[in-house]
């Protein structure tokens, strides 16, 4: 029986039924239901989107549970560009690159010109060692925000990997200026003159950057890698064990030792041969 038919079969069903000995009544007619109103209080109404508190700490899980938060953010409402966003960067750290570039073209596909969504659609394709696609996108940031160090600093590895080695000094120099005194530039820039072979200037800078306030275990374990990459394994190995478990240090130690020996060329020493050590 069709939702309609069933509905008429209830309104008759409500008719008065005549009592014995008594006159009948006239039976009253049925009220139809407009179908859109029956839809309406038949189906339950969605979800509320998340709070500002609740998205604030969503933030802090893990990324699995990231992920599945703003999974559910983005399917409850199409054009929230934050829940893409922020699905994007939950499914990146997860290593579900494809997913994650789906996730941030949603969202650059709601707002083109949105400066979030440009860097996480950079981020994606730099994670994918596919450089060269993000280069036109941080373009657009560095047009749209001239003193944010985020872009240029990004525009510099995308530019190492598009092969564009004089193009990406520029950059990782103008990210630094713009932000001397913030850790994640000048890291950036010391990893550039490591992955060319000039592991004095490369380690210079990550000290000044460890030395920075807000320097996080990337920029210690960069400082290490490249103490193991010159051979100083005791410096590094005491540097690599305040942020590892001391089952992957001694698998980075063995690979350091390998890349540092007497038979390590040149491009042993390169910036895929420090990715894989990381």
């Amino acid at each position: 029986m069709c939702r309609m038919s069933a509905l008429a079969a209830t309104a008759l069903a409500l008719v008065l039924i005549p009592i014995s000995g008594q006159a009948r009544e006239k039976p009253k007619p049925a009220v139809s239901t407009p179908a859109a109103k029956v839809d309406a209080a038949a189906s339950p109404a969605p979800p509320p989107k998340a709070t500002p508190a609740e998205r604030a700490m969503a933030q802090r899980l893990d990324p699995l549970a990231r992920a599945a938060f703003w999974g559910r953010e983005a399917d409850r409402d199409k054009g929230d560009v934050e829940a893409a966003i922020n699905l994007s960067q939950a499914l990146r750290a997860m290593g579900r690159l494809d997913d994650a570039g789906a996730a941030a073209e949603r969202a650059l596909i709601i707002a083109p010109d949105n400066v979030p969504a440009l860097l996480e659609v950079a981020r994606v394709q730099i994670a994918r060692n596919q450089g060269f696609y993000a280069i036109e996108p941080l373009r657009k940031v560095i047009a749209a925000t001239p003193r944010d160090w985020r872009a240029p600093s990004l525009l510099g590895v995308a530019l190492e990997q598009a092969s564009r080695d004089d193009e990406a000094l520029a950059a990782h120099r103008q990210a630094v200026a713009l932000a001397p005194d913030n850790p994640a530039p000048i890291a950036n820039l010391a990893m550039f003159y490591a992955g060319h072979g000039d592991a004095t200037q490369a380690e210079t800078l990550l000290r000044q950057a460890v030395s920075k306030s807000g320097a996080d275990m990337t920029v210690r374990q960069n400082l290490a890698l490249v103490l193991g990459l010159q051979g100083r394994f005791d410096e590094a190995e005491r540097i690599a064990r305040q942020d590892l478990p001391p089952e992957i240090v001694a698998n980075n130690m063995a690979y350091l030792r390998a890349a540092a020996g007497p038979a390590a060329g040149p491009a042993q020493r390169s910036w895929d041969a420090m990715r894989s050590a990381q």
